[in-house]
């Protein structure tokens, strides 16, 4: 072989070393190990299913009631959809039935949502016709809301679909474990944020 040759041979060898040919990363992929299924984890382990081990009543009271919210948050997704009415607008309109006249910067803290939110939600009602804007009597430039005839009758269909949820969630408390609850959920409620 001549020395030609050999530096030539020398080359190649550094440069596939270099800059593996696209055949060399194929076989290399083909050669990895799988990933790991779907919905499995890496240990082996699945999480038990809502109301077991950690996800029931040996889990954290900060877990179970996000936990709880998010279940009963797409229950009421589910019954609102026919009326095109989402959970945070159902809020509004319930909050502007309850206390109308409110300000998009007040409905935001009782809906317990972002102004912006607040903001594109009471966009959508009102070009809808279920809401409709007054300036405030004192302080003109505040908006005030409240709930048209078309926004009430609304409301009361949606009130309708979520009322079977509500039965749902008090299913199996009597009148005084309901009063109960309902205290000990408001109390988190006014003790968190106070602190």
């Amino acid at each position: 072989m001549s020395r030609n040759s050999k530096k030539s041979t020398a080359r190649k060898s550094q440069s596939a070393a270099k800059y593996p040919s696209r055949a060399t990363k194929k076989h290399a992929k083909s050669r990895r190990a799988p990933p790991p299924a779907r919905g499995r984890t890496t240990g082996g382990n699945l999480p038990p299913p809502a109301g077991q081990g950690k996800r029931g009543e040996q889990g954290y009271l900060a877990y179970l009631l996000r936990q709880a919210q998010a279940a009963a948050r797409l229950s009421m997704e589910r019954a609102l959809a026919d009326f095109g009415v989402t959970p945070p607008q159902f809020v509004v309109l319930t909050m502007l039935r309850a206390y109308p006249g409110l300000s998009g910067a007040e409905l935001a803290r009782v809906a317990l949502l972002t102004p912006q939110t607040v903001g594109v939600i009471i966009h959508n009602l009102e070009r809808s016709g279920a809401i409709a804007k007054a300036a405030h009597p004192v302080h003109g430039r505040v908006l005030q809301w409240t709930l048209t005839r078309r926004g009430q009758r609304l409301l009361e269909n949606c009130r309708r679909r979520t009322l079977a949820l509500e039965r749902r969630l008090a299913a199996g408390l009597n009148a005084k474990s309901q009063i109960m609850v309902r205290r000990w959920l408001s109390k988190i409620a006014t003790d968190l944020q106070q602190a």
